[in-house]
């Protein structure tokens, strides 16, 4: 008896060594992606990809390991991205590495896909504002007004590529360069949104495949429904369009040019949701849907689909008897 309580002893001590090991290999695995990731942030054509994946090797970690060996990779790879690339990558480290954090403890307490890739959006949306605000407070930069000079310039070398018989109209290229510049949050609000979507998908399969760990995946497609009340949003917000005068700088030509693209991509995914549903309720392939949903991104017009689906029954036109 007292041999094998030894050998049972022995046993669970070599399967924590072994796990130990293990978990050091994979931290220093994981560790040495998000240094990778912080690398491929400053390369022009790869950035955006490595700013979609830097949350997940960090998200992981936070997940799968203790506080106080998070802390230490973590520290590792600020420590490094500093001496390698300057104060650049420790900046665009920590932006990156909030959201993760965010989405760590929410997989830590078993949330919903709805609430982690809302919460991580958020995130997200909030350090750009708060960039915005430090630039423009602190540092007297305004990136707003660097963005708009950026598009002057652009429109510049384009107005000056072209033949002289089809010069672009002035009056038409400063409302399309106005237009530019008011969509900037919109197109924040989309990239960490997309952020947020591509950084939980990879995340949920890597720590099911690594860990063992189960992270609450999305809803199918087919069951995709938007909140009723934001068809009268739409609406409310296409009639005030109607009112606003062309060229006007207004607060709320500002709200528009931002709400009405957004809710149109919204019902654009409506929509794909939609063709999902009627491919199951028939026994389409999923190919199908996947085709139809190219030409609805490709022209918002379309979205009027997901806005029919949200605001009427019609599923129920598709529904198996």
């Amino acid at each position: 008896m007292p041999e094998r309580a030894a050998r049972t002893a022995f046993g669970r001590i070599l399967n924590q060594e072994v796990n130990g090991v293990t978990t050091g290999l994979k931290s220093l695995l994981w560790s040495s992606a998000a240094l990778g990731l912080l690398v491929l942030l400053l390369v022009p054509g790869l950035n955006l990809i490595a700013a979609a994946l830097l949350i997940v090797p960090f998200a992981v970690l936070y997940t799968s390991v203790s506080a106080r060996l998070f802390a230490g990779c973590v520290a590792i790879v600020l420590a490094l991205g500093f001496w390698l690339l300057g104060p650049g990558a420790l900046m665009l480290g920590i932006f990156f590495l909030v959201p993760a954090i965010v989405m760590g403890h929410l997989y830590r307490r078993g949330a919903q896909a709805r609430t982690v890739i809302m919460a991580v959006s958020l995130t997200l949306l909030a350090e750009f504002l708060l960039e915005l605000l430090v630039f423009s407070v602190l540092l007297d930069i305004s990136l707003i007004g660097e963005m708009t000079k950026q598009v002057r310039l652009m429109f510049a070398e384009l107005t000056a590529q072209t033949p002289a018989g089809q010069m672009w109209d002035p009056q038409m290229t400063e409302q399309l360069i106005k237009t530019l510049v008011h969509a900037i949050p919109l197109v924040l609000i989309l990239i960490s949104f997309l952020c947020a979507v591509v950084a939980h998908w990879v995340a949920r399969r890597v720590l099911r495949a690594a860990y063992g760990t189960e992270v609450a995946g999305a809803k199918p497609a087919r069951d995709w429904m938007l909140p009723r009340v934001l068809v009268w949003y739409y609406l409310i917000a296409l009639v005030l369009d109607l009112f606003v005068p062309a060229g006007d700088d207004s607060y709320l030509t500002v709200v528009l040019v931002n709400l009405i693209p957004l809710l149109r991509f919204a019902f654009s995914i409506q929509a794909i949701g939609f063709f999902f549903y009627v491919a199951y309720q028939r026994g389409w392939s999923k190919a199908v849907p996947l085709l139809l949903a190219i030409p609805v991104l490709i022209f918002p017009p379309l979205s009027l689909i997901g806005v029919l689906d949200v605001a009427f029954p019609i599923r129920k036109s598709f529904k198996k008897t």
